[in-house]
């Protein structure tokens, strides 16, 4: 299956909303605690090649695809900035807009699939802020958590709600039109890292911890968790519904493994990839591609396979 070296140390992958056989990569150099940063954008045929890549003065974080416009990138940058690419322009036009409002790491992106005009990001400053591509201040600012906010998540059908996972050990959820969080939900005794939302379900949500336990939790009674996915050896890093069956969630790990679960049945865990040599921080499920995951690492490469192949076959 095919794999791409990359300069730096792998952080964020995700496939293309608009192109299946498109994909962007957000690297940093030095492990992301000193040095520049690469966003790659990269094309299956069916090796792996680079259609164009844009430098930062600081590490990238995480990125997201717009969901209205094929040829836009927002990164999140060690700087506490957020950079919107568009590949359609040449790389000296790039990035059209820097938008630098957090005082700490901008550590997530997610842009909004319901309504299409809008992203958050999340920032080790505490906060997570919402935003629109063409306004160069955000819209507000959420300011609740105690600890860096590592990740917010966008309602796959509510297009006003979102979660953010905390280092304080819990994971809020908000409506925008509302002041203040809907729901605090104390969902790990450790930092959580990740959260996402079911595809079919939009009360169920995933948490991923430094605990190394995935959670499925059901936003109508959360006292007691839907599911818990032990299977990682580390802190869980990134977790993420698959778009084409309810129960699959993919998860990757400090364990330098990517597990498929089904939280459904009883043995959970259908699939253990152990193709990274380093942490594995970064993977992603296509929208368009059944069955076809990537994921990136500290060990420098990004791989793209389908579930059940050999990441590292020819």
């Amino acid at each position: 299956m095919p794999v791409f070296k990359t300069p730096f140390n792998g952080y964020s992958v995700k496939f293309s909303p608009f192109y299946e056989s498109q994909l962007a990569v957000a690297t940093s150099q030095n492990f992301g605690i000193l040095g520049n940063g690469r966003l790659h954008v990269l094309q299956l045929n069916p090796t792996i090649t680079e259609i164009t890549s844009f430098d930062t003065a600081d590490g990238v974080y995480d990125l997201c695809w717009s969901e209205s416009h094929d040829s836009l990138l927002i990164a999140a940058v060690a700087d506490g900035s957020l950079k919107i690419y568009d590949l359609s322009l040449p790389p000296t036009s790039n990035p059209i807009r820097s938008l630098h409002e957090h005082a700490r790491e901008a550590h997530g992106v997610d842009f909004n699939t319901v309504r299409k005009d809008s992203f958050l990001s999340a920032s080790w400053d505490d906060t997570v802020k919402l935003w629109t591509v063409d306004r160069p201040t955000s819209v507000r600012t959420f300011k609740e958590h105690a600890y860096c906010v590592y990740s917010a998540a966008w309602n796959p059908r509510h297009a006003d709600v979102f979660a953010s996972a905390s280092g304080d050990c819990t994971v809020r959820i908000w409506d925008v039109r509302e002041p203040g969080s809907t729901m605090i939900l104390p969902a790990h005794e450790f930092e959580i890292l990740s959260c996402d939302w079911n595809k079919y379900d939009d009360c169920i949500i995933a948490t991923a911890s430094v605990d190394k336990s995935i959670k499925v939790w059901d936003v109508r009674n959360y006292r007691v968790p839907v599911a818990v996915l032990n299977g990682h050896g580390y802190a869980v890093r990134k977790v993420k519904f698959s778009p084409h069956k309810m129960s699959a969630i993919a998860s990757c790990s400090y364990d330098m493994t990517v597990c498929l679960w089904d939280y459904m049945v009883e043995d959970a865990l259908i699939g253990r990839y152990d193709h990274h040599t380093e942490f594995a921080v970064g993977v992603d499920i296509s929208v368009l591609v059944e069955g076809l995951l990537a994921s990136t690492g500290w060990d420098e490469l990004v791989y793209v396979w389908q579930h059940g192949m050999d990441p590292r076959a020819p």
